[in-house]
């Protein structure tokens, strides 16, 4: 199986070594990010696990720019499905411009050169829809795009109130039982404060770009790591 339903119409995505989410209503879908190149297959099996096509999808929303997110966005983006992505990170996924590299610890240069070997440059792709915080999404009930800088710049994560979900994408990250920050950021003292941002929100479940959802009891989780980060 590669989808794993989580919760009524919350689905995640098993991609190899790496992962994304979708969200189902009735018979429409959209795709929160897309793991790396050749993930594209994959998805599509897995759309067909809970019955539906590609045709279903409206939208794949990506959370940032980096190949392990937007690796197989030009893969959906064939089947006709609107990409969609924060307007900072918009020419980097176009291939406009080079992807500025993060500004890595002595320790998180060793752990990328490990976690990311083979993973391959994620090719062009147009960015249908530009977005900024605050921007509504018309799915699960109105999702509300965050912006959330410090991992990229353009970086975003996906606030569904209705329905008490949050995908956080890189910002938050689930490690052997613990949440953490994301690493591998752009700016460590903003992606900090945007951990705290997304904190604020309290969200019952957290659907984090690595490691395991926080379902049911995120609010606590991730309350308790900003307070360590303040």
């Amino acid at each position: 199986m590669v989808a794993t339903e989580l919760s009524e119409g919350l689905y995640r995505l098993g991609l190899g070594r790496y992962q994304a989410y979708l969200w189902r209503d009735g018979d429409r879908a959209t795709l929160v990010d897309t793991g790396e190149v050749g993930s594209g297959a994959l998805i599509v099996a897995a759309l067909a696990e809970i019955g539906l096509s590609p045709d279903a999808l409206e939208r794949v929303v990506l959370t940032h720019f980096h190949d392990d997110h937007a690796g197989s966005a030009a893969e959906i983006a064939a089947f006709g499905v609107p990409v969609v992505a924060h307007a900072a990170d918009a020419p980097v996924l176009r291939g406009e411009v080079p992807g500025p590299p993060p500004d890595f610890t002595p320790f998180e240069r060793e752990l990328h050169a490990r976690t990311a070997a083979g993973l391959r440059p994620a090719p062009p792709v147009a960015v249908d829809v530009e977005v900024a915080d605050g921007d509504v999404l018309d799915f699960g009930g109105g999702a509300r795009v965050v912006s959330v800088p410090g991992h990229t710049d353009g970086s975003i994560a996906l606030h569904l109130p209705e329905h008490g979900v949050l995908f956080t994408g890189d910002l938050i990250a689930e490690y052997e039982g613990e949440i953490i920050p994301g690493v591998f950021n752009l700016d460590a003292a903003e992606a900090a404060r945007s951990f705290r941002k997304l904190a604020a929100l309290r969200p019952t479940t957290a659907c984090f770009g690595h490691g395991e959802p926080a379902i049911g009891n995120a609010d606590a989780l991730i309350g308790a790591r900003a307070e360590a980060l303040a």
